[in-house]
């Protein structure tokens, strides 16, 4: 039976020590005090892989809202009750969670959800390919986490388009050290939340400039901040899906690759695919025929298992599998001092 009791953590489940001061972008200088934590405990029914399934809401490892410090992951958000830090000790049948700040309560509450809990594979065929039964085989406990958070994972997405990793991380760094709130507890660096809705309307050109975010998806995030809080009602009232796709791709410059990104990321969806990704059809079709396909062609070879389509990549990724790469690394020209 799946419970979730406060406790006290043990001491050896949460470091201790406190980071102290900040780079030069950050918003808070001196490391906040740490309040006495709530505490947890969570059994899931089945053992689950709770660590790969936090540890897909990284961005990159200088990520400002994620740290990892030996078996203890940390986690920053700005829940809807205010700033929150997650500590997560995550064992195959136990995960036990320290939380810090006014959305602790919150945070703790949504636990189950982020350690993937609340994914259900019944149906899910992993026979119908030989390498997709042997993942799975070895990774029975895989399982998609969400956030609940929808516009943090919407302006992520807006951040990552048309853009490298390294371009896309970076830029969320900045944005998120210079512009979110300095998270509490004694998180082993200085962490941060992202910004609030209205905190991403109001940063300005030239700061996002300087992130390395162009003025296409900088005016996007902006302008769908201006929606708020009916976006999200409407994205959750939506229910998952096309009409989650309806909803977003209603505004200017979120097409289907942001929404699907979106979907995973806050909602957990098995079945998102994002479609238009530069390198996702070709690994797809690598793994499951041994050559490249368009999206058109990826889709057709995910067809099979509709309603877990998610699902598969998570474990195409989980393989080791990759596709040779064919040409030299991208390496983009910085264009932020002109």
């Amino acid at each position: 039976m799946e419970t979730a009791e406060r406790r006290r953590m043990p001491r050896a489940a949460v470091p201790t020590s406190a980071a102290t001061g900040t780079g030069p972008t950050a918003v808070a200088t001196v490391a906040p005090t740490h309040a006495r934590p709530l505490e947890t405990e969570y059994r899931p029914r089945v053992p689950i892989d709770a660590a790969r399934a936090i540890r897909y809401q990284r961005h990159g490892a200088g990520d400002p809202t994620f740290a990892v410090d030996g078996p203890v992951l940390w986690r920053a958000s700005l829940t809807p009750e205010g700033v929150a830090t997650l500590a997560i000790r995550a064992e195959r049948d136990r995960i036990r969670a320290a939380a810090w700040g006014p959305g602790a309560e919150w945070a703790l509450h949504q636990l189950p959800a982020l350690c993937g809990g609340l994914d259900d594979p019944s149906g899910f065929e992993a026979e119908r390919h030989p390498l997709i039964a042997e993942v799975h085989r070895r990774n029975p406990g895989l399982r998609i986490g969400r956030t609940d958070l929808v516009f943090e994972a919407l302006a992520s997405a807006v951040i990552e388009q048309k853009v490298t990793g390294m371009q896309a991380f970076g830029a969320w760094r900045v944005l998120v050290s210079r512009f979110g709130q300095r998270a509490p507890g004694p998180t082993p660096k200085p962490l941060f939340a992202p910004p609030s809705i209205d905190g991403w309307r109001h940063i300005p050109s030239w700061a996002w400039h300087r992130a390395g975010v162009e003025p296409p998806q900088a005016r996007t995030v902006v302008e769908t901040a201006r929606r708020g809080d009916s976006l999200i009602a409407a994205v959750m009232d939506a229910g998952g899906g096309e009409a989650v796709d309806r909803v977003l791709m209603s505004l200017r410059g979120i097409g289907i690759w942001t929404s699907a990104e979106t979907r995973i990321r806050a909602l957990g969806d098995p079945d998102a695919v994002s479609v238009a990704d530069y390198h996702l059809a070709h690994e797809v079709g690598n793994a499951l025929t041994g050559h490249r396909v368009d999206d058109d062609g990826m889709l057709e070879l995910l067809e099979p298992w509709a309603g877990h389509r998610q699902r598969v990549i998570r474990l195409i990724y989980a393989s080791g599998v990759r596709e040779q790469r064919r040409g030299p690394r991208l390496h983009p020209e910085d264009h932020r001092d002109r």
